[in-house]
């Protein structure tokens, strides 16, 4: 059973880290920090503490991994903060392992949140047993120009400060995929949504499965494989495996792999079924599908395996929030996802 954190109330603490990529104290997008953090205040009630070395900047967060694992570790040994937020992700999450005490973790267990190369720690959390949440991250969607997303926002509120026993997670009637470059003059410049003509799309499957949500972003998938985070074959029995591609944009064909990887390992034989999530910009995005078909139907042979497509998680705009453990219920019929049990705990 997981360890599920204290859901969040209004005047906590929320620790602010930088993991991966040291951006959030770059002088020219510092602004984009000061609108998360107000936002947290303003909006959500939350008190911001900046972790000592998250505004150190990219090159100083590059060279010291030790210093980005102390400051993790440091908050989650802190009871005065109740929930730790990633800046952003990155690419060299991997290389903090030498320095994490999973034991620290399991013994003060707290909200903790944030996608992409943050994959990585949520394996972390995993490893420790305790439930984490995939989902917004500071610098991209609490400091979003103009507003956060309605979508996002809501969900933060649901699944963190929530009781989210039977909580359905529904798509986005909304996307978008506006880029606004990150500078201070386009503060006030807000995406263009526009409506999601497709909503969830079952690409096989029927009737009802259940299991615990794993996953995260496919990209980091092959930087995890073979380590000590890497989840063992029983968390992957029954799970409900997530999966989502980053703003790089992968190729078909290394989703391909990355999918035979997976059906190598056994992890495609061993999953109750498949949430695979909207393509940022919608790239790929008859590709994808068919790589998922190909690789599960075809070549691992699981015709059978729900696969429910275009959710809103990870790289896509807006977001929501996943909790890692969770046991949840995909209705393939109805192609609905929901929450069986709480993902926090009152106290």
């Amino acid at each position: 059973m997981m360890k599920r954190p204290v859901r969040l109330k209004a005047g906590d603490t929320v620790a602010v880290v930088s993991l991966s990529w040291g951006g959030l104290g770059e002088a020219e997008l510092l602004h984009r920090y000061l609108i998360a953090k107000r936002r947290l205040e303003e909006d959500f009630g939350l008190r911001v503490r900046p972790m000592p070395h998250a505004l150190k900047g990219a090159a100083f967060v590059h060279a010291h991994p030790e210093l980005r694992a102390r400051d993790l570790m440091d908050a989650f040994r802190d009871d005065s903060i109740a929930a730790i937020f990633s800046a952003i992700g990155g690419d060299d999450t991997i290389r903090l392992l030498p320095y994490i005490d999973y034991a620290v973790i399991s013994a003060h267990p707290k909200i903790f949140m944030g996608y992409s190369d943050t994959t990585i720690n949520h394996f972390m959390m995993l490893k420790a047993g305790v439930t984490s949440f995939y989902g917004p991250s500071v610098l991209c969607e609490f400091g979003e120009y103009g507003a956060m997303f309605d979508y996002t926002a809501q969900a933060v509120r649901d699944v963190l400060f929530g009781d989210t026993a039977g909580y359905q997670i529904k798509p986005s009637p909304l996307w978008s995929d506006t880029f606004v470059p990150w500078a201070e003059e386009n503060m006030d410049r807000r995406k263009i949504l526009r409506p999601d003509v497709h909503g969830y799309e079952l690409l096989q499957g029927r009737g009802t499965v259940r299991g615990p949500l794993l996953g995260g972003c496919i990209d980091v998938f092959m930087m995890a494989a073979g380590t000590p985070v890497w989840p063992a074959p029983e968390r992957w029995r029954g799970a409900l495996l997530f999966l989502e591609t980053s703003e790089d944009k992968p190729s078909p064909t290394f989703v391909t792999w990355a999918l035979r990887n997976l059906a190598a390992q056994g992890v495609l034989d061993a999953v109750s079924g498949i949430l695979f999530g909207k393509p940022q910009d919608e790239a790929y995005y008859e590709e994808y599908k068919q790589a998922l078909r190909q690789v599960v139907a075809e070549e691992a042979g699981r015709s059978e395996l729900p696969i429910l497509y275009n959710l809103n998680f990870g790289h896509a705009a807006p977001i929501g929030v996943l909790p890692i453990g969770v046991p949840a219920e995909l209705d393939c019929e109805k192609k609905t996802l929901t929450l069986l049990e709480s993902a926090t705990k009152s106290e």
